[in-house]
């Protein structure tokens, strides 16, 4: 009897076995996507590297490829996640020439890159030293985008006159409580929710009217009235 060709042994593989034909790089950003996912849903403080490793079908030598421990794993992730949510708001950002409409694309495409993360994650995240670290990063990161959008809008005659610094570490901060589910818990928005009604008040406070032209138009409101505040994880 001769053997299966190799063609159609592949074929016949797992998609475990056809992943595993890969490059160690792939092999070890599909391992950290998937570990992405998992902590965006369900926190990571609880997790020990058992758990982890039986959860993705792996070994822990597996898990030690990515990084050298729990924490530093945790570390990875964060950073990742955060990395891919920028080059999100990066792309979107390119695609618009107005400074109105490119703060307002930036705000929105943030909260879109939120809706993943679950307020177990969030909570996490902020409880531990190295993953606050690069919230807090990222959180400056805002607030000099902020900036350079109210400088530009400012230079272009299409904002106000304010306070640049002032109104960039006001609106970080609004993003900040948001993020750690502040927001939600006292007013019932939801992220989304909340960033929309972010980006409506500060570009209606920017505008000016002298200048001409119109407004950037609100997003479709998502619900009519408030609602109580949603019980959190």
């Amino acid at each position: 009897m001769t053997p299966p060709e190799p063609v159609a042994a592949e074929a016949n593989a797992s998609p475990g076995r056809r992943r595993s034909a890969g490059s160690p790089e792939q092999r070890r950003a599909d391992l950290l996507d998937r570990l992405c996912a998992l902590f965006l849903a369900e926190g990571f403080a609880h997790f020990t590297l058992d758990e982890l490793a039986a959860r993705l079908h792996c070994s822990k030598s597996t898990l030690y490829t990515l990084a050298g421990s729990k924490e530093q794993l945790a570390v990875a992730v964060v950073a990742r996640f955060f990395k891919n949510a920028t080059a999100d708001v990066e792309r979107a950002v390119a695609e618009v020439d107005d400074v109105r409409a490119r703060m307002r694309t930036y705000l929105d495409t943030a909260a879109a890159g939120l809706r993943p993360a679950s307020r177990r994650f969030m909570a996490d995240m902020a409880a531990n030293p190295a993953t606050r670290a690069t919230y807090q990063a990222n959180a400056r990161a805002a607030a000099e985008n902020m900036r350079r959008y109210i400088r530009d809008g400012v230079r272009e005659g299409v904002f106000r006159e304010v306070h640049a610094a002032f109104v960039a570490e006001m609106v970080s901060g609004t993003i900040g409580a948001i993020q750690r589910g502040e927001i939600a818990e006292r007013t019932g928005l939801s992220d989304a929710e909340a960033f929309a009604e972010l980006s409506q008040f500060l570009l209606g406070g920017l505008f000016d009217p002298a200048a001409g032209g119109s407004r950037i138009a609100p997003p479709p409101a998502e619900h009519t009235g408030p609602r109580p505040p949603t019980a959190r994880p």
